[in-house]
């Protein structure tokens, strides 16, 4: 019988799996690109914005960002001994929040798509201690390289809108919970009161890009995340997208007035 303190090591493949094959075209930011190119122009912002993106989140939400994470966790109703997949997670910012709720019986795979991220958040968190329980595994949210009903919980923090097709990242998250798991979305969404909208939109696309050049060089990685947050389904719609993908008891649930919206689905 395997020891329950020791953190799970799946036998998991070494390269991120080829994302489905996909034509057409697809928005990146406010720009149309052929589908197929869209993970690889995602993956250079990444890689670019990679060391800074503490920061680069910091200047998005004005700090905020870390409330939300804390609050998006504590409401996340993990437990003691739960396995849950943490998407997008490449700055390990949630597995660390959700490392001592899951305690030294439970797991967490961070996943991520981008090798630059991963390396980011693996090292922070060697650094803090946090080792046992945790695996990171590159992989691409629309072909999780899990067998079906793995995990207790999956999170995906400000995630979703980078990737290509959500609806099969919905559908192959549904497929990895457990019966009875959760899926759980934090994302940027559509900003509610009207009179806030110019004000926001202001600092997204005049401020915002400027701060990225001036802190850290790069004003079109920062341009391209404001104009993907446009881009991302809002509440009513993605929610419709959970309930599509097979979620049962699909909801939202707003956070500063819209600014961002936490989703949530179960696995029946």
């Amino acid at each position: 019988m395997s020891d329950p303190t020791q953190p799970s090591s799946p036998q998991l493949p070494a390269e991120t799996p080829a994302a489905p094959a996909q034509g057409g075209t697809t928005h990146f930011g406010f720009r149309d690109v052929p589908t197929r190119e869209k993970q690889k122009l995602v993956g250079q912002v990444f890689s670019s914005v990679a060391r800074k993106y503490d920061l680069m989140n910091d200047l998005m939400s004005l700090g905020i960002h870390r409330l939300w994470k804390r609050y998006f966790v504590a409401t996340s109703g993990v437990k003691a001994g739960d396995r849950v997949l943490d998407l997008a997670g490449g700055t390990g910012d949630i597995a660390a929040l959700l490392h001592p709720k899951v305690g030294p019986a439970g797991s967490i795979v961070v996943g991520d798509i981008n090798a630059a991220m991963l390396g980011v958040g693996r090292d922070r968190l060697t650094d803090r201690g946090l080792v046992r329980g945790l695996d990171w595994v590159q992989c691409n949210a629309e072909a999780l390289p899990f067998p079906d009903r793995s995990f207790d919980l999956v999170t995906i923090a400000f995630g979703l809108r980078n990737v290509t097709d959500k609806a099969r990242a919905l559908a192959d998250m549904h497929r990895v919970l457990k019966v009875g798991g959760r899926v759980l979305v934090l994302e940027f969404s559509q900003v509610r009161p009207e009179w806030f909208r110019p004000i926001y939109d202001f600092h997204s696309f005049q401020v915002l890009p400027r701060l990225g050049t001036l802190i850290a060089g790069d004003r079109e990685s920062y341009q391209y995340l404001a104009e993907s947050i446009r881009r991302h389904p809002p509440q009513a719609e993605l929610q419709r997208m959970l309930a599509d993908a097979g979620f049962a008891r699909a909801s939202h649930r707003n956070l500063s007035a819209g600014i961002v919206a936490i989703h949530s689905g179960y696995r029946v």
